[in-house]
């Protein structure tokens, strides 16, 4: 009889689609997931050096661990990060004195820990979050509150660097993250959240609202949800537990409660359970825990070693580290864009108005070949829309044939069929442009009421509903042509004939910053994208709209002028492009005439477009996606 996979424990065998579901869908784990409570006071002035450890899968007492090498407390504030291998103790309290020290662990073994480096300040109350690869404090005081933001590499040793600064300066926050970005909330009794993403330095900026002002909470999270339980507000100690989802914006949400009201509480998870740990209002042993997906009244895990408050905590599975895969082998399935090897070319312009504009063409992008018909848009729309995708669905924005619209469609791009009203933008919209990520799809509007804006919103694409203000272009313009990464979306080129881009973090709302120029000014140019090179081609040039064969390509996590790749088959403009991640296709376009080419080229490597196959129709000026943009994760 089959063993089948166990999720609470990932024993068994499993089928590689069982893998792949859990994979993607975020609740593959490692068993042995392990969470220390290090540290902390049992009494005033009383600090206490024990470590302790627990498996968070399980139930049950925690065991010990080893000491700190330092007797130290005041870290349960998010003053712990962690990778896979390692847990970092960042400041806090030693002898009744602030300290800059950082100290480590290593999870697979049990034993003392050891001096990593030190922070740009002594200082306690402070946050603390990580990546895999990076940890980051923020907040504390020494003693005045403090709004500072710092870094380092947790694989290595030593001391921390400047990252940026908090909207506020507080003492007390919470942190939490996902892979990609960081949440510090509260602190200093206030209720603000602020978020910045990991991987790139600078100022934090406003996330939204706690449900209440308050500090010295405990945080978990998988790798979407944050989730924040326990504190003190000004006139209370609460067990509270409230929520929010990471890749988003906005306001806590009420979750549940802690088996008791209790501040300065540690916390640990995997990327599907918290636990709470220890804190005040009588000093506290007990750990209690809740499944982060949803929420309730935390029921008993066990006991700690001994009641204590402060400590730092810290685990080897929480939401920070890989989306979903919490393993320790490779990940069976690819994480990262290139899953998906679907191109479609969506409405867009024939020439002889005779309905084709409401019609969803599709390729295959690893094969080459001619599209065939995947299903038809609710109403048609023949010029000057934008598209984005995740990996289950593609939204439509915008166009016009008699009139401009708003309206936004959408369809699956797992199975063939006709679109459904999604919402609308904020304006009807013509020369519109869209990337963006799994979650969040992000537009351009180009042109509205016959001007060019500046204007960019966006959707979580999971949800449907109308858009939502993202920020502003550099410069207003029609047609700009955006591909992105997982974490940054970039937009070229556009009318009235520019060579401008500029770029987003997808996951953060706010104008756009400046990256650089393409080779030559140009309109009506698209672009497709891997997860680290963006690729514009085509194009109408200065000054008369001649045709374009030019492909430019950049680095999309740096910044800088784009470098020559190779030409397309044919010079023509209003082409549009898709990708799975390896392999682009440049679908459509004109040049004296309409066209139904499509040319191809290897995304990783420079050269000329070669010939894939043809469009169901001649076909131009539409909109074009894919389930494997280098957006995708």
């Amino acid at each position: 009889m089959a063993n089948y996979p166990q999720l609470d424990d990932c024993s068994g065998v499993w089928t590689l689609k069982e893998v792949n579901d859990a994979v993607m869908g975020g609740y593959w784990r490692n068993a042995g997931s392990r969470g220390v409570f290090a540290g902390g006071q049992d009494g005033p002035g009383n600090h206490r050096n024990v470590i302790d450890y627990i498996t968070i899968a399980s139930t049950g007492d925690a065991t010990d661990f080893g000491d700190l090498s330092a007797i130290s407390s005041y870290g349960s504030m998010g003053s712990t990060c962690a990778s896979f291998t390692r847990s970092l103790f960042c400041a806090g309290t030693q002898g009744g004195s602030r300290s800059d020290d950082i100290h480590y662990i290593t999870f697979s073994s049990t034993g003392n820990s050891a001096f990593f480096g030190n922070l740009t300040a002594a200082k306690d109350y402070t946050s603390c979050l990580s990546n895999s690869t990076r940890g980051i404090v923020s907040g504390g005081r020494t003693p005045s509150a403090l709004n500072v933001i710092e870094y380092f590499t947790i694989a290595s040793t030593g001391d921390a660097s400047d990252f940026g600064d908090l909207t506020a300066a507080r003492h007390g926050p919470t942190s939490v993250s996902s892979p990609t970005r960081g949440l510090t909330a509260g602190g200093s009794f206030s209720n603000v959240i602020d978020t910045f993403e990991i991987a790139t330095t600078g100022n934090s900026t406003d996330f939204g609202d706690l449900t209440a002002s308050t500090r010295f909470m405990g945080g978990v999270s998988s790798s979407t949800r944050g989730v924040f339980g326990g504190g003190a507000t000004p006139s209370a100690t609460v067990g509270t537990v409230q929520y929010n989802t990471i890749a988003s914006q906005g306001n806590s949400a009420d979750f549940g409660n802690l088996s008791v009201a209790r501040t300065s509480v540690g916390a640990v998870s995997n990327s599907v359970r918290g636990v709470w740990g220890g804190g005040e209002s009588s000093t506290y042993d007990t750990l209690d825990y809740l499944a982060i997906a949803n929420g309730g009244t935390a029921v008993d895990f066990g006991d700690l070693t001994l009641a204590r408050l402060g400590m730092y905590c810290g685990s080897n599975a929480h939401g920070g580290l890989n989306d979903g895969y919490q393993g320790t082998r490779i990940a069976p399935i690819p994480l990262g864009g290139g899953n998906g090897d679907l191109g479609f070319f969506v409405a867009g312009e024939t020439g002889s108005n005779s309905g084709y504009q409401s019609r969803i063409d599709v390729v295959q992008i690893s094969t080459l070949g001619n599209a065939s018909n995947y299903g038809d848009l609710v109403a048609a729309k023949g010029r000057g829309s934008g598209a984005v995708c995740s990996d289950v669905r593609a939204v439509q924005g915008g166009g016009k044939i008699s009139s401009v619209t708003a309206t936004m469609d959408a369809f699956d791009v797992r199975s063939r069929g006709n679109a459904f009203d999604f919402g609308d933008l904020s304006s009807a919209a013509v020369a519109t442009r869209g990337a963006g990520s799994t979650t969040r799809g992000i537009f351009a509007l180009g042109d509205v009421g016959d001007s060019s804006v500046d204007t960019v919103e966006y959707i979580t694409i999971a949800t449907i509903g109308d858009t939502t203000d993202f920020g502003n272009l550099t410069v207003a313009r029609r047609n700009p042509a955006a591909c992105s990464s997982t974490t940054r979306m970039i937009n070229g080129g556009g009318s009235p004939f520019s060579n401008v881009m500029d770029y987003v973090t997808i996951a953060s709302a706010g104008n756009s910053t400046d990256f650089g120029d393409l080779s030559a000014a140009r309109n009506q140019l698209d672009a497709l994208s891997s997860s680290t090179r963006g690729v514009w081609f085509g194009g109408a040039l200065a000054p008369d709209g001649s045709a374009a064969n030019t492909i430019d390509y950049v680095t999309i996590s740096s910044t800088g002028d784009a470098s020559d790749f190779g030409d397309i088959t044919i010079a023509r403009q209003q082409a549009l492009g898709g990708s799975n991640s390896t392999r682009g296709v440049m679908m459509g376009g004109e040049n004296g005439g309409i066209k139904n080419t499509i040319d191809y080229i290897t995304i990783a490597s420079t050269g000329d477009a070669a010939d894939f196959g043809d469009l169901t129709d001649a076909k131009t000026f539409g909109a074009s996606c894919s389930n494997g943009h280098g957006g995708l994760s």
